[in-house]
């Protein structure tokens, strides 16, 4: 081989394993922005992320939104920081000016999940053309609509819920009706401490502590032997009530964002999240051992509460969606999406607990064909699948295992074996939350770049028709 045959192989080797610094460009192409409309376009941008995350939007989906927003008016590059309660962005020109830089402080953070949808549709519009000056004032119109439903249509709602899960478990028309009525004093005394600005984390004691002393109270009667409350089972009330104070917690969000690699945000979530348990938890227990001091006791279940017929628990899951998405404030699309939703998560559940599966497993595979599909429609019918997927998974939440497991520590006799059965359960109900989290988040994964596809191919569709 000649040397210039050999020089030249060996140059092209070299070409195909490196790259030759001298042959690449140095120069970047910036849009001729001023400082004014890039403060204005950075501004919209950074608004319309905090007020996503405020509602209930994950990490990922607010810095996609900010970036697009950027993108589409001409700012590539443009760098966005979310933690759990602050959203910064920041955009370089060039290395002669200086940055423009923009914080948002996250001050309350509530699901509306029909303005997480206007919002959605914002985005949509901005990307199709929407000029700067229409969309500031867009978003400043959604911005100031209010709650979609009043404080007492949001009460009566969560009270709902609880009548959903005592259908679940298939219970009396005496036992539904006290489950709701306990649920309403407790959802009356969460409003009343909101009112009061009381934090969070004592108003789930409060209301852990209402439901729990009313069930005490039924269980009394019914040891004494007034009728109609000795049949009735006092751990289908509890039961229901922790339900009710665990549902409107951001378990798929902060497993999403965990898996997103957001990991200040996913910390932040998940220790409001157990500080909300502990909560609930605090509250069961004051209930649980005053009754005790005073001379009255609930008996421990022999065995966890099963679920009822399958008519039922579809029956249960449907009311509990909807219920959920009411106090969520979403509209009538994203309710009707939720109870479907909820069947399905409720099918997958019951026929995986058929082929002897363990409960963690079956409560994953629900949750799992209920977010995959939700994020396969909820593009074409214009739904956050984050709001149709957290109600649809509620059904599943292990309200009868935690309250087996704080019944069963208070009654101990403080053994090593008697703790041992008692926390049984509760490690039962942290298996169930796992796979909850793990098969919402799951099936999003899987379902996204399935539903880009999907639009891919209809875009090209329509291209062809045209």
């Amino acid at each position: 081989m000649s040397p210039e045959r050999h020089w030249r192989l060996l140059t092209s080797v070299r070409r195909a394993i490196s790259t030759d610094p001298s042959k690449v460009a140095l120069t970047e192409a910036y849009p001729v922005l001023s400082e004014t409309i890039v403060v204005k376009i950075l501004d919209l941008a950074l608004r319309i992320g905090e007020s996503m995350f405020a509602v209930g939007a994950s990490a990922h989906d607010v810095t996609f939104a900010i970036t697009r927003v950027a993108q589409v008016y001409g700012l590539a590059g443009v760098q966005v920081d979310v933690t759990f309660n602050a959203i910064g962005v920041s955009y370089h020109r060039g290395e002669e000016d200086w940055p423009t830089t923009l914080l948002r402080v996250v001050r309350a953070a509530s699901p509306d999940h029909a303005k997480l949808q206007r919002l959605q549709a914002l985005l949509v519009d901005i990307t199709e053309g929407m000029e700067l000056t229409e969309a500031r004032i867009a978003f400043r119109i959604i911005r100031r609509t209010p709650f979609l439903y009043r404080p007492i249509v949001v009460i009566f709602a969560r009270a709902l819920l609880t009548v959903g899960v005592a259908l679940l478990f298939s219970a009396s028309p005496l036992v539904i009706l006290l489950t709701f009525v306990a649920a309403l004093c407790a959802a009356f005394t969460q409003a009343g401490l909101a009112r009061l600005q009381v934090p969070s984390f004592f108003s789930q004691i409060a209301g852990a502590f209402v439901i729990t002393a009313f069930a005490t109270i039924t269980s009394a009667f019914g040891t004494a032997g007034i009728t109609p409350f000795d049949h009735v089972q006092p751990s289908v009330i509890v039961a229901s009530g922790i339900v009710l104070m665990l549902s409107g917690l951001t378990v798929v969000g902060a497993a999403q964002d965990a898996i997103d690699g957001f990991a200040l945000t996913a910390g932040g979530r998940i220790l409001d999240l157990t500080m909300q348990t502990v909560g609930v938890v605090l509250g069961i227990l004051i209930g649980l051992e005053l009754a005790r001091l005073v001379g009255y006791s609930m008996a421990l279940p022999d065995d966890a509460l099963p679920f009822g017929p399958l008519p039922a628990q579809i029956a249960g899951a449907m009311i509990i969606a909807v219920a959920v998405a009411l106090f969520n404030g979403a509209g009538m699309r994203i309710i009707l999406v939720s109870a479907v939703l909820s069947v399905i998560a409720i099918i997958g559940y019951s026929f995986t607990i058929l082929l002897d599966v363990h409960e963690g497993a079956a409560s994953a595979v629900g949750a799992l064909l209920a977010s995959f599909i939700g994020i396969l429609i909820s593009r074409n019918l214009h739904v956050p699948s984050v709001a149709v997927t957290t109600a649809a998974i509620v059904p599943l939440v292990p309200g009868s295992a935690v309250f087996r497991g704080l019944l069963g520590l208070v009654d101990s006799d403080g053994t090593a074996e008697g703790m041992l059965v008692s926390i049984s359960p509760l490690v039962l109900a942290a298996s169930i939350g796992v796979g909850l989290a793990a098969g919402a988040s799951l099936g999003l994964y899987l379902g996204t770049p399935l539903r880009v596809t999907l639009a891919s191919v209809a875009k090209s569709r329509a291209r062809v028709r045209r």
